[in-house]
């Protein structure tokens, strides 16, 4: 039995076009003893936004005054929006108010870009993994993401295993960091990009079509971003198809290309990201990836942790 928690919701984003969803979250929620804080949240709209930008700003920066903190913050949905908010965001009072808080920031897809400039500005560690709508409001929930979810909130030390079909193998040390590919690249060259040194890093998207994602990666290696990582993690990549044009062109031919071009390891296959099945992974963590024989794992620690 899970220990009741408390969850304040933010909406960053967009609007939650799907309420139905949003209101089968928060009813699981509360029947499993979870008290989630500021539901006005779910319904508030302006155009495609959940609310006027300062609203949505709001939502990030009284977390830097709460007395009491929650024990998570979890994004409604992601969309369109947080990049509009960037600029704006307390990063000292948070720095003064989280680091070291045994909270969590959860969220991924549009969300990226808050995540990653926390990191940047303040050093903290937030978690990529579900939101309200897309995840616990599913109609057929994931057993798979809610056990990562809770065991990665709750365990200091978490190790993870999948098969992959990468060529690679050896092991690789380094910051986990990353998150959706778009976003990251819609970073580059802002205050908003961490500088990591030798990290590994995770990517995902949705609706973007393999030669999208392989423009995206040269990006980041014409930036100089690629050269300095150990390893990339391939998560789920979805809601896109070929025709007949590719002929042949598809993901994994990005992937070797991308091995072959940079000299760097791929290591493909995780459930992470926009499917219903994905795993929750700590943004700015000490990761260990190792992979042989097509078997991967791959551990972290050093993430806030809730008591």
């Amino acid at each position: 039995m899970l220990a009741p928690r408390s969850i304040r919701l933010i909406a960053p984003s967009g609007y939650c076009h799907n309420q139905d969803a949003a209101q089968r979250a928060v009813s699981r929620l509360t029947a499993e003893g979870h008290q989630l804080e500021n539901l006005s949240a779910i319904t508030r709209r302006f155009q495609r936004f959940a609310g006027e930008d300062e609203q949505r700003l709001d939502d990030i920066n009284q977390l830097a005054a709460l007395e009491t903190l929650p024990d998570i913050v979890l994004a409604v949905r992601g969309g369109y929006g947080a990049s509009r908010l960037l600029d704006q965001i307390d990063y000292i009072g948070l720095q003064r108010h989280l680091l070291n808080q045994p909270i969590a920031l959860c969220g991924h897809s549009d969300f990226t870009v808050i995540q990653l400039a926390l990191l940047a500005q303040t050093g903290l560690i937030t978690f990529s993994g579900p939101m309200l709508a897309g995840n616990f409001g599913a109609e057929t929930l994931s057993e798979f993401t809610l056990s990562h979810f809770w065991q990665t909130l709750t365990s200091p030390t978490v190790n993870i295993g999948w098969r992959s079909l990468s060529p690679d193998a050896g092991r690789w040390q380094g910051t986990l960091w990353g998150g959706n590919l778009a976003m990251i690249c819609s970073l580059i060259g802002t205050p908003w990009m961490p500088q990591i040194e030798g990290g590994i890093l995770v990517i995902e998207d949705v609706n973007e079509h393999p030669f999208r994602i392989e423009r995206m990666l040269i990006q980041l290696q014409q930036s100089g971003i690629l050269a300095r990582q150990q390893a990339i993690i391939t998560g789920s990549f979805t809601s896109t198809s070929l025709s007949a044009y590719d002929n042949g062109f598809d993901f994994a031919t990005v992937w070797q290309r991308i091995r072959d071009q940079y000299q760097i390891p791929v290591i493909s296959d995780l459930a992470f990201g926009h499917d219903a099945d994905t795993v929750t992974l700590p943004l700015g963590a000490s990761a260990t990836l190792q992979l042989e024989n097509g078997e991967a794992r791959l551990a972290f620690t050093g993430h806030p942790t809730l008591r």
